[in-house]
């Protein structure tokens, strides 16, 4: 199975979107149409070269704990260098402590690549990524100094450890200690679980970011601190010293990712330094996991990026019976044809909403004054949408490759059934995909009174016009009348109460998935006048946006009907 970086879509997507915007500003002047395309090409080769011809060996040859060390899958070390080598971590960190400064919008349709390539290699430089923004806004300028350089150069490692056993979205109720040390360090004691490349052997040294609570904090998230505690102690020059008093307890054995370490870690008195304030670490980590999980939406683009290309290739080679078109092979059956043109068209859709959402936080950045503002509050609402429309759709398009590939689709050799193992965990980490719906109506939604969205209803709604006046009625109204009933939704769920909110939370958000997606694929369609844009857009219109309907239906149906039955009735097994 072979996978081929889609770099002229993502080029010409992010032309659309407006990306081209970012090299007008100071900040991203180098970030040009031409040097875009330029770093998409190398990151192609990086990862249909380096990284996909391990995707199956990750799978099958899990990393391992040997004597207290991890061991990972064979070539992902060298795999990993040359990652590393490239600068490929470092693309969106501070120029001053050796990264290149680009946006992130480009660094994320790296992160496609590498997602499709190789999910479970791909989410190291994705931790570090996440641990070098948080130690860029919040750190010392001691700590960034000396720890921002061998992780931007790919050299060292990050993680972000939030859970233990007990505490995992209510990250309040966390127990792992810090106490003050005299030497103005602190010592970190308790077990964390679920740590994503949590210790490995293919760079130097691994920085652990840990949330815990000193003795006389508050309760709750009010007391959460975030702590920097390294594997390997720096010495006087910067090199890796002594081992901390940390350690791997066990390796989790997990449905996919295989190939990623995924770790219980052991602190026991650990060497840490404080990051921001502290009982601020929440407010610090989440500069982390906002960013993340945008990160994780783009791994459910890239598994369904993959997944379709494997359901394509099938396609157009399987012969069997007699097909409606005269095909010679499964492409010319109706309900392959539309199994196909689900994925594709779910896959564009979801892509444009994440690499949307990129641009924003990029110009949030990047603009001045009421420019900024507006996207930031933007990026800020398209987050938990592009997390869990993102990954939904990774898991919706790997589930209908294995329906196109019928009963091969369920045989390991294929390579088909990794992508539904490896994509299954991004609608659960990084927020589970309910949580970001609750974000969604709650924080985002309510925090400014529904001006957000009602500003990207606008945007759909100038699609609509357009569309019209290219003579594209059909589609103009079906799109319309979605948008109406995304309006009608949103002024309801300002309306209600927070638990009408929160049972109507996740057909809000794909309500507001599926107009958003359907109105960048017909934006795209009317700027570019190719038929397979059209043709794209008019399915996506006339056979998936129609569910929208029927979300809006669900999202206003208030919380009577989840409570009917008492919690021992609705959970009784007799």
């Amino acid at each position: 199975m072979t996978y081929h970086a889609p770099v002229a879509e993502m080029a010409r997507l992010a032309r659309i979107l407006g990306h081209d915007r970012l090299a007008e500003t100071a900040r991203y002047g180098e970030a040009t149409p031409e040097t875009r395309t330029a770093i998409l090409a190398e990151a192609a080769k990086l990862a249909e070269g380096v990284m996909a011809p391990l995707r199956r060996t990750g799978d099958s040859t899990p990393a391992r704990l040997e004597n207290g060390v991890v061991r990972c899958s064979p070539g992902f070390r060298a795999a990993y260098q040359a990652i590393a080598e490239g600068g490929w971590v470092g693309m969106n960190a501070d120029p001053e402590h050796g990264g290149m400064g680009l946006p992130l919008s480009l660094m994320v349709m790296v992160n496609e690549m590498m997602a499709s390539a190789n999910m479970a290699l791909s989410l190291c430089p994705l931790l570090s990524q996440g641990n070098i923004e948080a130690l860029e806004a919040h750190a010392s300028e001691a700590l960034k100094a000396r720890y921002l350089p061998p992780l931007i150069a790919g050299t060292w490692t990050g993680t972000m450890n939030l859970t233990e056993p007990h505490a995992g979205s209510d990250v309040g109720a966390l127990r792992t200690k810090a106490e003050r040390a005299d030497d103005g360090s602190y010592r970190i004691t308790g077990q964390k679980v679920w740590i994503t490349w949590g210790d490995h052997d293919v760079a130097e040294n691994v920085v652990h970011l840990v949330l815990a609570r000193l003795p006389d904090a508050p309760e709750g998230s009010r007391g959460i601190s975030l702590f920097l505690v390294p594997k390997l102690i720096p010495d006087a020059d910067g090199r890796p010293g002594v081992a901390n008093r940390l350690k791997v307890l066990s390796l989790e054995h997990k449905m996919g990712i295989h190939g990623s370490p995924t770790c219980v870690m052991a602190y026991e008195g650990a060497q840490g330094w404080l990051i921001g304030e502290e009982n601020r670490g929440l407010a610090c980590m989440f500069t982390m996991m906002n960013n993340a999980r945008l990160g994780v939406g783009i791994e459910g683009i890239g598994i369904a990026e993959g997944a379709t290309q494997a359901a394509m290739a099938w396609a157009m080679d399987r012969v069997q019976g007699r097909t409606a078109d005269g095909s010679t092979t499964i492409v010319g059956h109706a309900d392959v044809r539309r199994n196909l043109m689900t994925m594709k068209a779910l896959t564009r859709a979801a892509r444009a909403i994440c690499y949307d959402c990129a641009f924003s936080l990029d110009m949030a950045r990047a603009a001045e004054g009421a420019e900024a503002a507006h996207h930031a509050g933007r990026g800020a609402f398209l987050t938990p949408i592009a997390k869990a429309y993102g990954t939904d759709t990774g898991i919706t398009v790997a589930t209908l490759c294995a329906q196109v590939h019928g009963g091969a689709g369920y045989v390991e050799e294929t390579g088909v059934p990794q992508f539904l193992r490896d994509v299954r965990i991004t609608s659960i980490y990084e927020g589970t995909n309910g949580v970001q719906a609750m974000d969604l109506v709650g924080r985002k939604l309510s925090g400014d009174g529904g001006a957000m969205a009602g500003l990207l209803l606008d945007e759909a709604t100038a699609v609509v016009e357009a569309a019209r006046a290219a003579n594209h009625p059909t589609l103009a109204d079906a799109l319309n009348a979605a948008v109406s009933k995304a309006r009608g939704v949103t002024g309801w769920m300002l309306k209600t109460d927070a638990v009408g909110r929160g049972a109507g939370a996740t057909p809000y958000l794909r309500l507001l998935a599926l107009v958003l997606g359907g109105s960048a694929l017909l934006r795209a369609a009317l700027e570019s006048g190719a038929a397979e844009d059209m043709a794209l857009a008019r399915f996506h219109l006339l056979q998936l946006l129609p569910r929208a309907h029927a979300e809006a239906q669900a999202a206003t149906a208030g919380s009577e009907m989840l409570y009917a039955l008492d919690a021992e009735t609705l959970t009784s097994t007799v």
